[in-house]
């Protein structure tokens, strides 16, 4: 389905990729601590621990992310180069697949690493460049390159083949956060001097010298950008890959992609007209997840949650910029939305695992993903049995704190407003609304017991991590032993980021020159222009039958329809292992869910539909025989292509 938004008025922001200096606050006449680049005071030899902790898990983290890295990755043998495997676990759960979003907050990490230093990532940054450029022009089940459709399929195979099975799909934040992390590349190499290949490639179109993958950034790059200007507007499923609606995530870094696009495109000559027409319109969308208390996660949909739940954690964070203020249009994470939304969110844990028993509040305890989450990293048995706390979930409170601490000694003060003031009485029961300099005791109390806070998360990571450093999916809510996915990549980036903001080390994408929401908004979408990377080499004999189902339907709000059939990419007619379909192009007047499915080159089989009502559990089967399906596909690449247009039979 497709939903309004409200538009805001957007000015091009200059992105600076340096670790922002930063005056130290006063000392208090004791032993100070060092945060980053400004100290505060109450040291005590817990300090110490962390430090230590930091700073011996900080390569081993580094050194597993590259592991899960093909071609060379000793825990991924078998994946294609360039491609980041979210973990090498392939039974319960099965992670030995490439997704988009992981893969580029891992890149966004390791490309902060090599600006901070470290050299030897760049030909890791510059194979997945490549692999990316490849990726985009894939054929999968979401579509393909001609419209852009495809680039939000959430994750292909280790070999970076498409994934034909059931998925929940489209994700849209993939190609936000792949621009993202490009586009501080991008901005790297021009700073530096090296942003040759990457100018021509932006004058002269796309090229198939891969010998320099710098040629390859802007198409790449362009393409993801063009895809958020069009498709940000239309719902699709969430991080978390279970809800379909808007996300708070999703809508965040598609804002910050586009600010920070345009920047990168008029830098290098180019143009980037749906980043300026269209980052507005997400901002002003993105104010309709502020409830009042605090941010829903998802929006557009019915699931029967809270909504409460860690998503806007990650939002906050991966949209935190260094030079911005406590905004709260832009949800930063010292703006009074953010630290209520922190407080709700997490308070939302306590009582709720084993491990979290007796933890008052302001002391900071294990987070999952949400309260309600019942996904242990294995098949669901006990949909009544809850889930597990998760590291990048638990590392992500902290990061949203080191933040916000970082911005404060900027500022040089703490504003606290009636939004917010629960999280400050958390720690100053008493505290009134107001300014709080730099040079008060509030002010510094404050900060210490922010830090303490922001600590503590860390403190329960390192209690929970083994001592050759390993970081799964999640821990037990029991007694903290390692569950689900093991050696997951995206925990391991998690800490990294956590620790350099720790470290007091960020770099700004803009914030303070597009966080103005205007009081006229409009629903908008810039159809945008999509070309592959590397052109496509000949192939005349088909590898699968690319079919695109079209189903008329009338639905409600909060209905859902699903596919299956008598062959596994289908799901075996398992309703468990359904393909579901999008109502993205649902209207009144022509109510069509569609999806594209992956199936093997000649193949003939049954199918039907079922819908699922709005209690999420109710299934209701399509009447009459099963459908069938026989090859007329006509040839196209290296997929033949058929669509089926069906009616619900009644």
């Amino acid at each position: 389905m497709i939903f309004a938004a409200l538009v805001p008025r957007l000015v091009g922001a200059t992105i600076v990729l340096a670790q922002l200096s930063l005056a130290r606050s006063p000392r208090w006449p004791h032993d100070g601590y060092r945060f980053g680049s400004y100290s505060y005071g109450g040291y005590s030899h817990a300090d110490d621990a962390l430090a230590n902790f930091i700073a011996s898990e900080t390569p081993i983290a580094l050194q597993a992310i590259l592991d899960n890295i093909g071609p060379d990755g000793k825990k991924v043998p078998g994946a294609g180069s360039g491609l980041v495997i979210a973990s090498p676990s392939k039974v319960e759960p099965d992670y030995y697949y490439t997704w988009s979003r992981d893969s580029a907050l891992t890149l966004k990490l390791l490309v902060d690493t090599l600006i901070a230093g470290d050299a030897s990532l760049q030909p890791t940054i510059e194979r997945y460049i490549i692999a990316q450029a490849k990726l985009q022009a894939i054929y999968n089940p979401s579509g393909d390159l001609s419209d852009g459709a495809g680039l939000g399929e959430p994750k292909f195979n280790a070999d970076g083949t498409a994934f034909t099975g059931a998925w929940g799909r489209p994700q849209r934040d993939g190609p936000a956060l792949r621009a993202t992390a490009l586009i501080t590349y991008a901005t790297w190499l021009i700073a530096n001097g090296r942003g040759t290949s990457l100018a021509d490639a932006a004058a002269n179109g796309t090229t198939s010298e891969i010998a320099d993958p710098t040629a390859l950034l802007w198409p790449v790059i362009s393409n993801d950008l063009n895809y958020v200007g069009q498709y940000w507007n239309q719902t699709g499923f969430d991080l978390w890959e279970e809800t379909g609606g808007s996300s708070f995530f999703t809508i965040a870094v598609q804002h910050r992609a586009l600010v920070e696009g345009n920047t990168l495109a008029r830098k290098i000559k180019r143009s980037c007209p749906g980043c300026v027409s269209e980052a507005p319109q997400i901002l002003c969308f993105l104010q309709n997840f502020w409830n009042g208390k605090y941010i829903n996660a998802n929006i557009n949909e019915d699931n029967g949650r809270t909504r409460k739940d860690a998503n806007t954690l990650l939002g906050s964070i991966h949209t935190f910029d260094p030079t911005a203020g406590c905004d709260d249009s832009t949800f930063q994470p010292c703006s009074p939305r953010a630290l209520a939304n922190h407080k709700v969110v997490t308070d939302s844990f306590r009582s709720i695992y084993k491990i979290n028993a007796g933890i008052p509040v302001g002391k900071a305890v294990a987070l999952g993903r949400y309260a309600e989450d019942v996904y242990q990293g294995k098949a669901i048995i006990d949909r009544n049995e809850l889930a597990n706390p998760w590291y990048l979930c638990t590392l992500a409170a902290a990061e949203q704190l080191y933040d916000a601490i970082f911005q404060w000694t900027k500022i040089g003060a703490i504003d606290v407003t009636d939004t917010g003031l629960a999280f400050f009485h958390d720690f100053q029961p008493h505290l009134l609304p107001g300014r709080y300099d730099s040079g008060t005791r509030q002010y510094q109390d404050l900060i210490w017991a922010v830090r303490s806070y922001a600590d503590g998360f860390v403190e329960i990571v390192k209690k929970y991590t083994p001592e050759n450093g390993a970081l799964s999916e999640q821990f037990s809510r029991d007694d903290g032993h390692q569950l689900s996915a093991f050696d997951l990549t995206w925990s391991y980036a998690s800490f990294l980021t956590a620790s350099n903001r720790r470290a007091g080390k960020a770099s700004p994408w803009g914030e303070p020159t597009a966080n103005t929401v205007p009081t006229a908004c409009a629903a908008t979408s810039a159809t945008g222009t999509y070309a592959p990377a590397i052109p496509e080499k000949p192939c005349t004999t088909p590898t699968g039958i690319a079919i695109t189902f079209n189903l008329h339907k009338t639905t409600i709000f909060g209905q859902n329809i699903f596919l299956y059939g008598s062959i596994p990419e289908l799901g075996s007619f398992d309703t468990t292992r359904a393909v579901p379909l999008d109502a993205s192009k649902y209207t009144a007047e022509k109510p069509l869910w569609t999806v594209r499915a992956v199936v093997p080159p000649a193949a003939n089989f049954t199918y039907n539909y079922f819908q699922i009502e709005t209690d999420g559990k109710t299934i209701t089967k399509e009447p009459g025989p099963r459908r069938t399906f026989v090859e007329t596909a006509v040839p196209g690449a290296c997929l033949a292509k058929a669509i089926v247009d069906d009616f619900w039979t009644t």
